[in-house]
């Protein structure tokens, strides 16, 4: 007879942010079976405090509830989690001696989401994006055993260069809900700002402006010398954002009215050739 669910069961794998078909989910199932529960509950973390934007509608009730998870993580570090997903996750920070910083970094860019602002060059982008998913793929470094400061840099720089895909790929929806499509740097240039890229009558223009971003991410995409030193998680991460920036260039960057998507098959056929 199985004992009844804990609190935290409903972080282990998969769940909500590692659903099937999604590319969360194929590079924690090709990963180690022992550590599938903690990778699962880790991109629930960034998945949480993400959500904030999506869900909550008044900013400042946003920035009471991304509060509120900053401080979670002080109560599981001292012992003390609420949270089922800070239930699932402590054993791990304790185990893997997890940093608070790579957690408050994702929390500090949803923060800046937030309050409006927004990557004024492509430099600033990157940055910013290494403090979030790069932040993440860090915490999942760690978790595999890799402690040097080379492995974890080279881990934060691919999930900042799988990020940007990202925002590539959601670009027409990051500008619907007025958020950071493109640059400040690039707008600009092209002279315009983000309210006048939103306009109706300017939206064709998002294709152009995101090839540009996509051309520079294809020309920095991580080689495979680089990948093959980071864990079967990572190189999943890896190959599939670089699939999706491939399937990006060939529709055209069309991403003004559609979200452009690699089928589960074709992950799940990445991932098992990755791993």
């Amino acid at each position: 007879m199985t004992g009844a669910a804990t609190p935290e069961h409903e972080w282990r794998f998969p769940n909500r942010a590692t659903p099937v078909g999604s590319s969360a989910y194929y590079s924690v199932r090709f990963s180690p079976p022992p550590r599938r529960d903690t990778l699962a509950a880790l991109f629930g973390w960034r998945h949480e405090l993400r959500a904030i934007l999506d869900e909550v509608s008044d900013p400042g009730v946003a920035r009471l509830k991304l509060d509120w998870w900053r401080n979670e993580l002080i109560r599981t570090a001292d012992g003390a989690p609420r949270h089922p997903l800070s239930l699932a996750l402590a054993p791990a920070i304790t185990e893997h001696a997890l940093p608070d910083e790579p957690f408050l970094a994702i929390a500090e860019r949803v923060e800046d989401e937030l309050r409006g602002r927004r990557a004024a060059d492509d430099q600033a982008r990157r940055v910013a994006a290494e403090r979030d998913l790069g932040a993440l793929f860090e915490l999942i470094a760690r978790c595999h055993g890799f402690t040097a400061d080379t492995d974890l840099d080279r881990a934060r720089r691919l999930g900042g260069w799988c990020e940007q895909v990202r925002r590539i790929r959601d670009g027409g929806l990051l500008l619907r809900r007025g958020r950071e499509a493109v640059p400040e740097a690039r707008l600009a240039a092209a002279g315009l700002s983000h309210e006048a890229l939103a306009a109706r009558d300017q939206r064709h223009r998002l294709p152009g402006l995101v090839r540009q971003l996509g051309q520079a991410l294809g020309e920095q995409a991580p080689t495979a010398a680089e990948t093959r030193a980071l864990p079967p998680t990572l190189r999943i991460q890896a190959r599939i954002h670089a699939a999706l920036l491939d399937e990006l260039d060939r529709s055209g960057y069309a991403v003004t009215d559609q979200r452009i998507g690699l089928t589960p098959l074709r992950k799940l056929w990445i991932a098992w050739r990755a791993q």
